[in-house]
């Protein structure tokens, strides 16, 4: 049997809106697979044309998979979501890059021609599951020293970064917390990122709400706010809560297919997928991860950094996307780098950050028809980057 190679192109994503993970957290009463099928649902419902029996499998990351984030999630969510019996689904965990692996595990499918059509995503309902909850890490970690103290703690590996890069400060940590900020403020005003925001219904103790935008945003944020908070990970650091990424409930969800599927559909395709790349570095210092995965996915597509132009790099810590920018001499103010701000303003569900990080560069693509290649890249906790290129669609961006 001969298989047939295809293109793989990102056909469209939404996401819900993400929640403070507190017990007076929106979604502190939202079950995880409720927030994950919303998502589902909307997406599916602004895209009436595909048929959902073309759907040839449901991958979901999540970075805790236990509760009502367990039980084959991908699967569970299909049902639920009333996909017909006939499309399987499974669950990944990469922690951090939930989302953005499961569209890479399923790329590949495509690419392969074994699938035409998935559906991926990822969510997180950290109120509910806090980081590494119910882990029960070997004790050879720490006995046989594999791993330091330290990588078990995402905040005190931001701080290892700036014990090593001490150029990285954190007037420049707390500077660029609040350019992404003020960068949301402005597309939340612009009403850019309310068109990919599926609005969820929660309950409240005075009955039903209706959440249409994130809730972590602080436009009122300023600089010299940002230098007063304290620094939990160690006396005297410079990793706080308003340099890092809020911990928030929320899911994600995208369409991806083969360009000849897109094409029989009749559908416009945002971008196409070139390359994509995982790598490993020491737990330690996990935030430099997205380094060398850039450094790989570049290679793997055969271009340099000097043909991206556009980035949208997960803000888990502010130092952590400025060691990558410092990395390929991209000033910490770059237009290109994330337009719209990011996870510092929006929050961070873990696993369902990725598909956050594909929706907007392919808006941004979509907004600069001259743009040709986008960049997403994240770090991933116990020590690893990922990083996914893609193509504008746009004719005046193919023919450059």
């Amino acid at each position: 049997m001969t298989t047939r190679r295809s293109e793989v192109v990102f056909i469209d994503g939404v996401r819900t809106p993400f929640g403070r993970a507190s017990d007076k957290g929106m979604f502190a009463r939202t079950r995880a697979d409720d927030l994950l099928v919303s998502a589902i649902i909307g997406l599916l419902e602004r895209n009436p044309t595909i048929p959902h029996d073309r759907i040839d499998d449901v991958v979901i990351g999540a970075a805790t998979q236990t509760g009502d984030q367990g039980l084959t999630l991908g699967r569970v969510a299909a049902i639920l979501a009333g996909l017909p019996r006939s499309v399987p689904g499974f669950s990944v965990d990469r922690m951090c890059a939930g989302a953005m692996t499961a569209t890479a595990m399923a790329a590949g499918s495509i690419g392969f021609g074994m699938y035409e059509l998935a559906l991926v995503g990822g969510v997180e309902h950290m109120g509910r599951h806090p980081i590494a909850s119910g882990a029960d890490p070997n004790p050879r970690f720490l006995t046989e020293r594999l791993v330091g103290e330290e990588a078990l703690v995402m905040g005190a590996t931001a701080e290892r970064i700036h014990d090593r890069f001490p150029h990285l400060t954190k007037q420049r940590a707390d500077h660029f917390a609040f350019r992404s900020q003020e960068k949301a403020a402005a597309a939340y005003a612009a009403g850019d990122i309310q068109r990919d925001l599926i609005p969820v219904a929660h309950a409240t103790d005075a009955g039903w709400n209706l959440a249409v935008r994130d809730e972590l945003p602080r436009p009122d944020t300023t600089v010299t706010a940002l230098a007063t908070l304290k620094t939990p990970f160690r006396p005297h650091g410079r990793v706080t809560a308003g340099n890092a990424s809020g911990l928030t409930d929320g899911a994600t969800a995208a369409l991806i297919g083969s360009a000849s599927l897109a094409e029989e559909l009749r559908l416009v395709p945002r971008m196409r997928l070139v390359s994509y790349a995982f790598a490993g570095v020491d737990p330690e210092i996990m935030g430099i991860g997205p380094i060398p995965a850039t450094e790989k996915a570049l290679r793997l597509a055969g271009l340099r950094m000097s043909d991206i132009d556009c980035f949208e790099l997960n803000e888990a810590f502010a130092v952590q996307v400025l060691s990558l920018l410092d990395h390929y001499d991209i000033p910490d103010d770059d237009p290109r780098v994330n337009p719209w701000g990011g996870a510092i303003a929006m929050g961070h569900p873990l696993a369902a950050s990725g598909v956050r990080l594909l929706i907007q560069l392919s808006r941004h693509f979509q907004k600069h028809p001259e743009y040709r290649y986008g960049l997403a890249s994240m770090c991933v906790g116990l020590g690893q980057g990922a990083t996914m290129i893609w193509e504008n669609l746009s004719s005046k961006a193919r023919k450059r």
